[in-house]
């Protein structure tokens, strides 16, 4: 199955990796697009010339005039088959941070909170096979490449999952208004973060499995965060308290 990926930080990321083969698809001849030849040439890839309107129906008019079609990548089929059994059976750090999505949809959060994830060195990200966004272009796009270097599960069951994190020694916080500031909570040794969506936040259920609740102190007059940036910056958090 091929993955196509239309933004250059996301071709030029997939570029850099080892094991790939695919095709190179052109319609402009800009100094990125050019950037993106040359490496796909080392690479030994495809290049293929098309027209605008052709790149259009390949992109569906969302390029800017290349496109990378990924038809096999070992690394990156490895990292798709990224299990929590073997995430925990491997896990042998005395500090980590797994982060925890339930029902984010919309693909701009999810792409954002997996470039904070690469940022802040997450261990891995969990998401719910139902009622959750995948790897799409937009997700790569807006992730800038970090669909690359993330491991995500897969699951059927957060709260099996947060059981199973429980028992390999995480304590799991939930994201929500009401908790404790999260500069008043310990956040050293293995820590997973449960952020929930921005319209109905973290499931009931789903909560009460949390070990506690933590939130970030603002003093604006919005009531509320971005889902994405409340993750970049609980996932800060998290990292300076574990490097002191």
């Amino acid at each position: 199955m091929s993955n196509r990926i239309i933004d250059f930080h996301g071709c030029e990321e997939a570029l850099k990796k080892g094991d790939i083969a695919g095709t190179l698809y052109l319609s402009k001849h800009s100094k990125r697009a050019m950037i993106l030849k040359k490496m796909a040439e080392v690479k030994g890839l495809t290049i293929k010339n098309i027209s605008i309107d052709e790149m259009d129906k390949l992109a569906d008019k969302e390029h800017k005039g290349f496109v990378l079609e990924i038809k096999s990548n070992k690394e990156r089929h490895k990292r798709e088959k990224v299990t929590l059994e073997s995430f925990l059976e491997d896990f042998d750090k005395e500090q980590g941070l797994v982060v925890i999505l339930d029902s984010i949809t919309d693909p701009h959060n999810y792409g954002a909170i997996l470039r904070s994830c690469d940022q802040f060195s997450a261990d891995l990200v969990i998401i719910p096979s139902r009622r959750s966004a995948s790897e799409t272009p937009v997700v790569s796009r807006v992730s800038a490449g970090a669909v690359n270097y993330v491991d995500v599960a897969v699951v059927t069951n957060l709260n099996r999952v947060i059981k199973q994190l429980k028992d390999k020694g995480f304590w799991i916080y939930g994201a929500d208004m009401g908790g404790p500031s999260s500069y008043d909570i310990n956040l050293k040794g293995r820590i997973g973060i449960v952020m929930g969506s921005e319209g109905d936040g973290i499931h009931q259920k789903i909560k009460e499995s949390c070990d506690g609740i933590i939130s970030i102190p603002t003093t604006g007059n919005v009531d509320s965060l971005n889902v994405s940036v409340a993750a970049g910056i609980l996932m800060y958090e998290v990292k300076r308290q574990q490097n002191k």
